[in-house]
């Protein structure tokens, strides 16, 4: 047998010496740079535990009437629900382990996609600024989890004041954003609520989708089902939803794509 000469036997220790030390502060760099990021917090979703399905329950709306028109900027909003009951706790609520509304159920209003108002009766007044106005209504569980009915919502646009209207086609394809919203504390920030409500259009692997980005993170949504995020860091987040078509483009609407920013912070969820 030939035998390896032992300056030769020096270097080759030397080298695999030389590679170790290298990996290991190499892999040392990368613990540190994981620490420094907050990597091991990754985000994640996972879906949100089946919920009461409300399949009877109805919502209509009195006012404002579809395409009317008010002088006055204080806008009565007056709605009939059925088999559904307004200000009470969903059956379900003390196991979603999620933020939850103590006043109950309610009624999400969003006005031309902007960050919803939570209604726990079927009347009320806001006050809006002239112009036009698209208004997407639709019942809400007091996790603040949509009803997914086709009766359990409307969506209607008028005008307020004496302004130049200017409609939007109702009957189009339209992504309009719901949760995550505001500042989350305490328990609530480990399971975060990710909701949107959909309208002439449904998701699929071969038809529309809806990509999600969170901090820079993309997911993308081939269903429309309610999900949870994990793993989002203290401090400011950001979710961007953007409604694409089967091509991968982003459907025409003038709520697509929609921002928004929330907060996480430590200590108790603000009332």
């Amino acid at each position: 047998m030939k035998r390896i000469p032992i300056y030769l036997s020096i270097v080759v220790a030397a080298a695999l010496l030389f590679q170790c030390s290298n990996k290991k502060s190499s892999d040392s760099a990368a613990d540190e740079q994981a620490e420094d990021t907050g990597v091991e917090t990754a985000i994640s979703l996972s879906a949100v535990p089946e919920s009461p399905v409300y399949q009877d329950a109805i919502l209509q709306m009195n006012t404002p009437e579809e395409n009317g028109t008010t002088a006055d900027n204080a806008v009565t909003f007056s709605y009939e629900v059925k088999n559904y009951t307004l200000a009470t706790q969903t059956a379900d609520a003390d196991i979603k382990m999620c933020a939850n509304s103590a006043e109950g159920q309610h009624i999400h209003l969003i006005l031309n996609n902007q960050p919803y108002t939570a209604h726990y009766e079927a009347e009320f007044d806001m006050d809006l600024e002239g112009g036009h106005s698209v208004a997407l209504s639709f019942l809400s569980r007091s996790s603040h989890e949509r009803i997914k009915n086709p009766e359990a919502y409307v969506l209607r646009q008028f005008t307020v004041g004496d302004v130049e209207a200017a409609p939007v086609n109702l009957n189009a394809p339209h992504l309009f954003y719901s949760r995550p919203k505001g500042t989350y504390a305490g328990e609530d920030t480990r399971k975060v609520l990710l909701d949107f409500y959909l309208v002439n259009a449904d998701l699929s692997e071969d038809g529309y989708k809806v990509r999600a980005t969170i901090n820079g993170e993309q997911f993308m949504f081939t269903e429309w089902k309610p999900m949870f995020i994990e793993g989002l860091p203290m401090g400011t987040s950001t979710i961007k939803l953007e409604f694409l078509d089967a091509d991968g483009d982003l459907v025409e609407s003038p709520y697509n794509p929609v921002e928004r920013t929330i907060t996480l912070e430590e200590g108790q969820q603000p009332a």
